[in-house]
């Protein structure tokens, strides 16, 4: 018999792989700042490059990786994330310009992210697991703990050692992916639908409820990511915090609480219905938004932001729960362009946010304002999908009525 556990949890470290990918090197836009004399302009350039990088794998994905074969892409997902964060600690005093070396590392272990991002979902779907949907926001919930562990581990290691021991840390956090390509090279690996049987991305598009499903990820990413990648700032400027207590409450709490979520429905989704679920979380979202955005007191506002997280948690892997059931037979494609559709909200997201709060005079409630808009277009969308599945499976009542 198969141990789909060694899958499962190969998963798992994928997914805390993921979260240090994109984790770390924010924490070090100072150091490399000062070190290396790079503009903080240039700087935005790193976070620009990792998510463009992921979009580009997205697509990738959606279009190869059912030819190359699942495992050998989730091998080569773990030796880039290894490869980029080991390249992180040399490439920049061995390059000319430490700024390309620094791009050139991202843009590595961005590869290995995007295909963790696209593959370990439905790896894990394939897999003959009871209750696919808890299995699902369980899955999704390591990334939260990866991303919580790597904020503070980092900043507990910094405390202790120096921020000039940066470099050893970067190659301390590449021995996760590089012991989980063993674990990915001999786990089982199941594919959802036989080979070109899937469906493709043209198929896929003709169905108006996708539609409903890729504005639910762009939505699902933009209110996720704004709040979070603003939630330092929005310590800092409403409390008055230092730039490490403002991580430690504001970014680092805020995936706690999304992690929360999704292990609550991730041991209790067997009694949850997701989509009553989703809608509840919906709806505090756009509270979470309000109270960040309107309250006068800034400790009701930083409420707002660390319960935001719980708000968000379940969004994005129930997405593709409810996705998967209504489109069994979607496949790679499916997976690949939800996860595109996730990662391009999550780079608007935060750049609205951010220029609303510029041309407001550095008022981050303005841009938390305008940010608003994600969560409450969120809920409508949830809502048309709710109803969509309803009618579909009272027209196929009547159908098995009629015969």
């Amino acid at each position: 018999m198969s141990n789909y556990q060694k899958t499962k949890r190969a998963c798992y470290m994928g997914f805390i792989t993921q979260a240090i990918a994109a984790n770390f090197a924010p924490l070090l836009f100072l150091k490399f700042h000062n070190d290396y004399q790079i503009a903080l302009g240039k700087i935005a350039l790193i976070s620009t490059c990792f998510f463009l990088t992921q979009l580009l794998v997205d697509l990738f994905c959606a279009k190869f990786v059912d030819k190359i074969g699942y495992r050998i892409c989730i091998v080569i997902s773990e030796v880039c994330s290894a490869a980029g964060l080991v390249g992180l600690a040399f490439l920049p005093d061995l390059l000319p310009e430490p700024l390309v070396g620094i791009i050139l590392s991202v843009i590595v272990y961005a590869v290995g992210s995007g295909l963790i991002e696209v593959l370990c979902s439905p790896i894990v779907e394939a897999c003959p697991f009871d209750n696919k949907e808890a299995t699902m926001s369980l899955l999704h919930s390591f990334y939260c703990w990866g991303a919580v562990g790597t904020i503070v581990i980092s900043t507990l290691f910094f405390a202790v050692f120096g921020m000039d021991s940066w470099k050893w840390l970067a190659v301390l956090w590449a021995l996760v992916p590089a012991i989980n390509i063993y674990n990915f090279a001999t786990c089982p690996i199941e594919h959802l639908v036989d080979e070109g049987e899937g469906m493709g991305i043209k198929e896929l598009f003709r169905k108006p409820l996708f539609w409903i499903s890729i504005c639910l990820m762009i939505c699902s990413g933009a209110s996720e990511l704004a709040m979070a990648q603003w939630a330092s700032a929005y310590a800092e400027a409403a409390l008055g915090l230092s730039k490490t207590v403002g991580d430690l409450a504001g970014p680092c709490m805020f995936a706690v609480t999304m992690g929360i979520s999704r292990i609550i429905f991730g041991k209790y989704g067997d009694k949850i219905d997701l989509m009553k679920f989703m809608i509840g979380s919906g709806i505090l979202c756009v509270i979470c938004y309000l109270l960040a955005s309107v309250s006068s007191n800034p400790i009701s506002g930083l409420i707002g932001c660390i319960i935001c997280g719980f708000s968000v948690g379940i969004m994005w892997p129930g997405t593709i729960s409810i996705s998967s059931e209504r489109f069994p037979a979607g496949g790679t494609a499916m997976f690949a362009l939800l996860a595109m559709a996730g990662d391009l909200g999550g780079s608007i997201g935060p750049g609205i946010v951010g220029r609303v709060t510029q041309s407001a005079g550095d008022n981050i409630r303005a841009g938390m304002g305008v940010g608003l808009l994600f969560p409450v277009i969120l809920l409508i969308m949830l809502f048309i999908f709710a109803r969509q599945k309803f009618f579909s499976i009272k027209f196929m009542g009547d159908m098995m009525d009629e015969n």
